[in-house]
Parts: C-alpha cells; sequence; structure tokens
C-alpha cells in the first residue's frame, strides 16, 4: 500500500509540474505505449489463453486492434483536439473574445474488467494519456494471468509518475478508491459501481462509470432471419457470453419464433462445431464461481439446446432456454454467460412496455426492415448503444461514444468521446482595455435598465 501511496504522490507532483501538458510528451507516451504491447504480443496472448483459452485471432480482434485503433487516431487528431475552441460571446460582454481552453483533469484511476482484460483496462488509459493525464491501472484480479503481464511489460517500460499498472484484490482496490484522484473510471458491475461511487464522493472525485444490465434483442417478422441468428449466434457467445453488451435474452415475434429457434442452433453448430469445447473459438468460463451462479439459472425443462458443462474444465455450452419469461431467474439480473433466453411475444407494445419496466439496458438490439418498428422501439426505450440489423458491432466505431445511461453507466468513452472524458473545458472570456461601457456600473438608471433589458432578454 505504500508503494502505491508513493507513487500517486509521484504521478501529482509530476502533473502540478506541467510535464504530461505538452502535446509532443502526451505522442510520445502513445507511441511507446504502442510500441512494447506489440513487442510483447506474444506474452499478451499466452496469458489471456491461460485466464480463458481465447485465441490469438480473439484477442487481436477484440482487444488489442482496439487498442492500437485509438492509439493511431489519437496521435492523427490530438493537435486538433488540444487546440483551443473559439465561441461566440453575447452583446453583453462586447468587444470581446470567448473560447474553452482543454485541460487535463489530473491524475486518474482506471479500474478495468476481467472479461476483456487488455481492451477495458488499457483503452481508457490511452485517452488519458491523450488528454495528458497521469494514469494509475488497476486490472481485475480475476484474470491474474492478464494482470500479472500488463504489470510486467507497463510497470518496466513506463515512468511510474506517468502510468503504473497496480496489482491486487479488494484491499488494494479499497485502498486505491480512498485516495484523492482526479477521476475514476471504473468497468464493472452495477453493484461494485455502487460501491466506487460512494467511495468518491469522499473526495468529491467524478466518476465515469461502464456498467452492464440486460440488453434486449428484438426480432421482429419481417427480419431476416438467417442472418438475424448468424449475428446474434456469433455476439452472444463471443467470449463465452461474457460480453457486457452482448444479447442478454431475445424478443421474438411469435409467427418467427421456431424459424429463429432453428436458425440459431445451426448457427452455433456451423460457428463452433458440434463440440464447442474444443472449438478455439469458445473460451472458458473465468472460475468456478462465476461457473456456479450461470448453472444456478439453469431451468432444466427449458433447455431445447446446449446445457453440457463440466465445472473442472469451466465449460458451458452454448445454452438456449424456450419457453422463457420475465418472471424466470435467468431474467433477474444480467447474465454473463452462455445462457440465452427466449421470448416470444406477440404485442409489441406490451412488450416494450415490460421491458422499459426494467433497469435501463447498456445495449439494444432491433432486427427488422421496417422503419416503423425500428423507430418506435429506439424512440420509446432508454438505453446506452445498440444496433439495427447487428449485435455489438456499435462499440467498434469510435466516432460512435460507448456508454451506458441510468444502472447501465454514466459518462462515455472511444475517440474524441474519450478525449473530451479525460479533459475539462476551461471557460474564458477575453476583454478589451481600450474601454469599459458604463452600463453595469453604479449610479443605477433607467436607460441602463432598458440597455440590458433589450441586451439579456
Amino acid at each position: 500500500m505504500k508503494n502505491f501511496e508513493r507513487i500517486l504522490q509521484q504521478q501529482q507532483l509530476f502533473f502540478n509540474e506541467n510535464k504530461t501538458k505538452p502535446i509532443s510528451f502526451r505522442k510520445s507516451q502513445l507511441i511507446q505505449l504502442k510500441k512494447v504491447l506489440k513487442e510483447n504480443i506474444n506474452d499478451l496472448n499466452k496469458a489471456i489463453y491461460e485466464d480463458f483459452r481465447k485465441s490469438e485471432f480473439e484477442t487481436y480482434a477484440t482487444e488489442l486492434s482496439m487498442i492500437f485503433h485509438e492509439i493511431d487516431m489519437a496521435l492523427k487528431n490530438l493537435d486538433s483536439w488540444s487546440k483551443k475552441i473559439r465561441v461566440k460571446t453575447d452583446l453583453a460582454n462586447f468587444p470581446a473574445v470567448s473560447y474553452l481552453y482543454p485541460e487535463p483533469l489530473g491524475t486518474v484511476l482506471v479500474i478495468g474488467a476481467w472479461n476483456y482484460p487488455y481492451q477495458l483496462s488499457i483503452l481508457p488509459a490511452v485517452m488519458a494519456l491523450a488528454a495528458g493525464n497521469n494514469v494509475v491501472i488497476k486490472p481485475s484480479e480475476l484474470a491474474a494471468n492478464t494482470s500479472k503481464v500488463m504489470a510486467k511489460i507497463i510497470n518496466s517500460s513506463f515512468d511510474p509518475a506517468v502510468l503504473f499498472v497496480a496489482e491486487g484484490g479488494i484491499e488494494e482496490t479499497t485502498f486505491l478508491l480512498n485516495q484523492k484522484f482526479d477521476l475514476i473510471f471504473y468497468t464493472g458491475s452495477s453493484n461494485v459501481g455502487k460501491i466506487v461511487m460512494k467511495a468518491a464522493s469522499q473526495n468529491l472525485t467524478p466518476v465515469v462509470l461502464e456498467l452492464g444490465g440486460k440488453s434486449p434483442c428484438f426480432v421482429m417478422e419481417d427480419a431476416q432471419i438467417e442472418m438475424a441468428a448468424q449475428r446474434i449466434t456469433w455476439s452472444k457467445f463471443l467470449n463465452g457470453g461474457q460480453t457486457c453488451v452482448a444479447p442478454d435474452y431475445i424478443l421474438v415475434k411469435k409467427e418467427v419464433r421456431e424459424k429463429l429457434v432453428e436458425a440459431i442452433k445451426k448457427q452455433i453448430t456451423q460457428q463452433l462445431g458440434h463440440d464447442p469445447s474444443a472449438s478455439e473459438a469458445y473460451v472458458n468460463i473465468i472460475n468456478e464461481r462465476h461457473f456456479d451462479r450461470l448453472i444456478s439459472l439453469v431451468d432444466s425443462n427449458k433447455i431445447i439446446f446446449g446445457g453440457e458443462n463440466d465445472r473442472n474444465k469451466k465449460y458451458l455450452a452454448p445454452t438456449l432456454l424456450f419457453p422463457s419469461s420475465f418472471s424466470d431467474k435467468v431474467m433477474e439480473d444480467e447474465i454473463f454467460g452462455p445462457l440465452l433466453p427466449i421470448i416470444e411475444f406477440d404485442n409489441l407494445e406490451e412488450v416494450i412496455q415490460m421491458v422499459k419496466s426494467k433497469p435501463r439496458p447498456l445495449a439494444l438490439y432491433v432486427f427488422t426492415n421496417s422503419k416503423k418498428y425500428s423507430k418506435k422501439i429506439l424512440l420509446e426505450i432508454s438505453f446506452g448503444g445498440g444496433a439495427i440489423n447487428d449485435t455489438i458491432m456499435h462499440l467498434t466505431n469510435a466516432h460512435l461514444p460507448f456508454g451506458g445511461v441510468g444502472n447501465s453507466g454514466m459518462g462515455n468513452y472511444h475517440g474524441k468521446f474519450g478525449f473530451d472524458t479525460f479533459t475539462h473545458y476551461k471557460s474564458i472570456l477575453h476583454k478589451t482595455t481600450l474601454f469599459e461601457p458604463p452600463i453595469k456600473y453604479p449610479p443605477y438608471k433607467s436607460w441602463k435598465l432598458k440597455l440590458i433589458k433589450l441586451l439579456m432578454g
């Protein structure tokens, strides 16, 4: 703990000496980060395989590529993002100029999640560094090997006064949360998010919370069923279902339910083989505790596909549950695993009201060719982000902000939105000294009041 305290003091001193603010310094840190990650890519692949049995392909596609893309985007745009922004000046302040002056917040704590340990720990740190902050990364201890390799690679390559990886469990995280940071960025569950927010409030530290929730996937009767099944299957069982924006459950129009179910069964076999446990595209459940939690959610009477499991191997097969309902245990909280409840419906209005009665989800998906259906669903249900006729791919577009709303989170990042999250925009009014209008000064006159009303409404 003393080591963490000392490093935090170093970071605060380094920041107060304005060493992180030059654009050239920020770029050098981003270039160094990309360099060391690429140089150690074999170690990164080995560590994540030991934690999840995740393939090299999936590690690059869902983790490292997104980090590299954000670094490249920041390097390309950092000069323009960091410029002061000229804004209009009202008549009451004429003659003057007004602008927004972007500045880094200071020392930032990034608490990563275990399900995408590289992406969700390092990607926020990329934008924090780009904005000119110092960063402490606290990876999840549940993915022990990836946490260890991140600490080894980063701590041996960076001045800890700029970027440092702090390893540990609940005790270490609690200690860090009780320190005075200038922003805490947390990715994880809603329950822990409440703990983070409560701890941050003691120091009036602002927070960004990237949480989760039960993300619905609507499939309407006019959807292209085969393509819907292909995209739903891939996204739901990617990373063993341990993806915060995965479709949590399906809401399918009754007349196409049977066709959709058969198409999803076919896609599971096509994508993952007859034995998904042997597929390099199917990862393990993170630990026994989460495995037991998932098994407890399964109603064996509703398994229509899958259900095979092996606790020793932390393996749970892609499993379809039907007929499911909103009252099922599996529908109480975010599943975060390879269980897919399927709820059929007749009345769209009724099912929209059911979704709205629950906490606001992180994502929502609609498969339809009807503008009427998509407009109604998108207009009436509040959620973080989503897609029409696709799933999860919206988060790969750095021109779209990624984040939740309500119980699914607060704040967002990716691309310029990430830079803005770690930046404070100072409001500056630059007034002329050539003359000073007398209107605001006593003695007050009726003509001055009339002029104020004219100028300010």
